[in-house]
Parts: C-alpha cells; sequence; structure tokens
C-alpha cells in the first residue's frame, strides 16, 4: 500500500510538472521543443485524415440508414459483439401490404391487379436496396470504423506520449539552464563564510541543495558548495540526455505510425471505389424494375378497357396538338405575324424550329394549348411556343 501511495505521488508531481510546464509555453515563459517539419506535416495530415474519415462515415451512416432510432439500436447490438436482426426495408413492408391488399381486394380486379403488379416491383426494389446497404456496410463503412476505432487510437495514444515526452526534454532543460546559472553564480561570489551577514538566507537552489542533500551550508565552505553544484548540473546533464533520448525513440515510433496514413489512403480509396460500384448497380437495378413496372402498366392499361378508350376516341373531338401538323387546315383568319425572340430547336416533327429575328405566321386552333401557336415559314409547318415569339401587330 506504501508502494502504490508513493508512485501515486510520483506521477501526480510529474502531471504537475507538466501541466506547469505546458501552461508556460502557452504564455511564452518557457521554452519549446519544436518537431521537425516533416513530423509536423505528418500530424495535421493524420489530423485531417481522421476528422474527414469521422465525418464522411457519420454522413454515410445516415444515408444508409436515416431513422436515428435504428442506428443506435445497431449500434449498442455491435458494442455487445451481437449481429444485428435483419430488418426490412421501406419498400420490401410497402410490397408486402400492396400485395395484401390485392388479395382482399381481389387480384381479378382491375384494381386488385395493378396493386398485385407494383407490390411485386416494390418488393423487388426493397430486395435490391437490402443488398445495397449490406454490400456498403461490408465494404466501406466497416473499413473507415476500424480506422477510427483501432488505427487512430493506436496513432492518438502515441502522439500523446510523445506530448509528455517533449514536455520532459523541456523541463529537463530547464533544469540544466538553472543548475548551471546556480553554479556561474557560486563561481562568481566570494567566500560564503567571509560575507555571509547574520540574518543572511539561503537562495531558491542553495535552499533546495541544502534540503535535498542534508549539507549545512552554514558550516560549508565555497569549494563544497561548488562541488556540491557541479555534481547537480551532472545530474541534470545525465536526465537531459536521457529524456532526450526517450523523445527521439518516441519521435520515430511516432514518425513510423503517421507514415502509415498512406496506405490507409489507398484503402479508403479502394473501398471508396467498391462503394460508388455498389450504388451504380443499386439503382441501374432500380432503374430496370421501373422501365419494367412501366411497361406492364402501360400493357395493363391498354386492354383494361378497349371498348370504352374507342368510344371516348369517337366521341371526343381531336386535340390540333396530338394530330399531325400536315393534317391541320390553315384558317382564312386569325392569322398574325410575329419576330422571333430566341432560336428554338423542335423536340419532334410536329415542332418547327426557330431562329432570332425571323419573321413567322402565326395562328391558333380550337381546343390548342394556349402555351402554343402554329407557325408557317416557307413551306415549313409546325408548333411553336408562345414565349419565344413576339406577335406584331
Amino acid at each position: 500500500m506504501d508502494f502504490n501511495v508513493k508512485k501515486l505521488a510520483s506521477d501526480a508531481g510529474v502531471f504537475f510538472g507538466r501541466a506547469v510546464q505546458f501552461t508556460e509555453e502557452k504564455l511564452g515563459q518557457a521554452e519549446k521543443t519544436e518537431l521537425d517539419t516533416h513530423l509536423e506535416n505528418l500530424i495535421t495530415r493524420a489530423d485531417n485524415t481522421k476528422n474527414w474519415t469521422e465525418k464522411i462515415f457519420r454522413q454515410t451512416e445516415v444515408l444508409l440508414q436515416p431513422n436515428p432510432s435504428a442506428r443506435i439500436e445497431e449500434f449498442f447490438y455491435e458494442k455487445l459483439d451481437k449481429k444485428v436482426p435483419s430488418r426490412v426495408t421501406n419498400g420490401e413492408l410497402l410490397g408486402q401490404y400492396m400485395l395484401e391488399a390485392s388479395r382482399d381486394f381481389g387480384p381479378e380486379t382491375p384494381y386488385g391487379s395493378t396493386l398485385s403488379t407494383v407490390g411485386e416491383y416494390q418488393r423487388r426494389l426493397g430486395g435490391a436496396e437490402r443488398e445495397f446497404l449490406l454490400t456498403s456496410s461490408m465494404n466501406f463503412l466497416t473499413p473507415l470504423r476500424n480506422f477510427l476505432e483501432g488505427d487512430w487510437k493506436t496513432i492518438a495514444k502515441e502522439k500523446r506520449l510523445l506530448e509528455n515526452r517533449r514536455l520532459d526534454l523541456d523541463i529537463c532543460k530547464a533544469r540544466v539552464k538553472k543548475s548551471k546559472q546556480a553554479e556561474a553564480k557560486a563561481a562568481t561570489a566570494p567566500d560564503f563564510q567571509e560575507t555571509r551577514p547574520r540574518n543572511y538566507v539561503l537562495s531558491a537552489s542553495a535552499s533546495a541543495l541544502q534540503s535535498k542533500e542534508g549539507w549545512d551550508f552554514a558550516d560549508s565552505s565555497v569549494s563544497e558548495i561548488e562541488k556540491l553544484l557541479s555534481e547537480e548540473v551532472d545530474k541534470a546533464e545525465h536526465e537531459l540526455r536521457v529524456a532526450q533520448t526517450e523523445f527521439d525513440r518516441q519521435a520515430e515510433v511516432t514518425r513510423l505510425l503517421l507514415e502509415g496514413i498512406s496506405s490507409t489512403h489507398l484503402n479508403h480509396l479502394r473501398c471508396l471505389h467498391e462503394f460508388a460500384e455498389a450504388q451504380a448497380k443499386y439503382y441501374a437495378q432500380c432503374h430496370q424494375f421501373m422501365l419494367e413496372l412501366q411497361k406492364e402498366l402501360n400493357g395493363t392499361s391498354a386492354t383494361a378497357a378497349p371498348s370504352s378508350s374507342a368510344a371516348s376516341a369517337s366521341a371526343a373531338p381531336p386535340r390540333p396538338d396530338s394530330v399531325a401538323i400536315e393534317d391541320m387546315i390553315l384558317p382564312a383568319t386569325g392569322t398574325r405575324k410575329a419576330r422571333v425572340l430566341y432560336d428554338y430547336d423542335a423536340h419532334d416533327s410536329s415542332e418547327l424550329s426557330l431562329l432570332a429575328d425571323e419573321v413567322i405566321t402565326v395562328y391558333t386552333v380550337p381546343g390548342m394549348d394556349p402555351d402554343w401557336l402554329v407557325g408557317e415559314k416557307g413551306n415549313q409547318k409546325g408548333k411553336v411556343p408562345v414565349t419565344y415569339l413576339e406577335l406584331l401587330s
């Protein structure tokens, strides 16, 4: 128990000394050993790597799992070294509801049949999403997490140890400096016994030596004091050499770890490529599923009620913008001249391409979209947007 108390007191003294040294450095009252430029650059690069990796990791988690409660649940499962339970995706859940609704309404009805078709594709989309989440978590999130919780913790520990070694080195340097100053002052002082007044008070350095070594300076000669101060200088210089060696060794260890950040970047680059490939595959699957769904829905709507569609088509008057432009009849009245404000490229054969500043003839027909006019220039005819024209009186 006594040993533990002494060790605790020693550690507390070291911590207090480092705290004082660090504070004096911040206030500019103590010298600070500067790291070499290469090591400083490595530390800065490592800190940037940690900060940006942490931000990318957190935002990727939000992207893959927007629900914060689900993320917290997964976090606890990982800390407890338990497998995260399989969770149904929103697309799969929506597809399941649609399929159940289809069975309830009757798959033979148009609504029930469409629900069944859309629900099946929603289920496929959910399955693709599940595969994307699993792949991204394994190939991208896991390497980033391993770096933050493994490699970076080791680097941070060695960085803290390097900082402590630097503080110890600066403390030893300050101790050597003070010891040499005390030795030089004692060498130039007159004989202690002859010049000491009755109420003489020892200097701080001499008092420390007296209490530490058990010397009585009142009964000591100048030579004995100089010898003691010289021994103190030798001891301080020895501690400085030891501190310098430990600092150099720790700086080398830290440098080797920090240079490994380049390998980390290469590993994260590979993981980033895999994440992008997984995203591309997922979105390609979604696009393909939606094209197939659209095709099926178009086929279903085309055969759902052909008789009613035909009747509606015969009863409703044809829209001029849905028939061929060549079939339109130029009205005897209502034509106007218009100047083209901007160039316009026709998107299909029913439209007319325009050039800025040219003058064309325009008119409208019953039932036509008010945002469009029929334009003519020479033998060409087609729809033109009103916003590209300035009507002339």
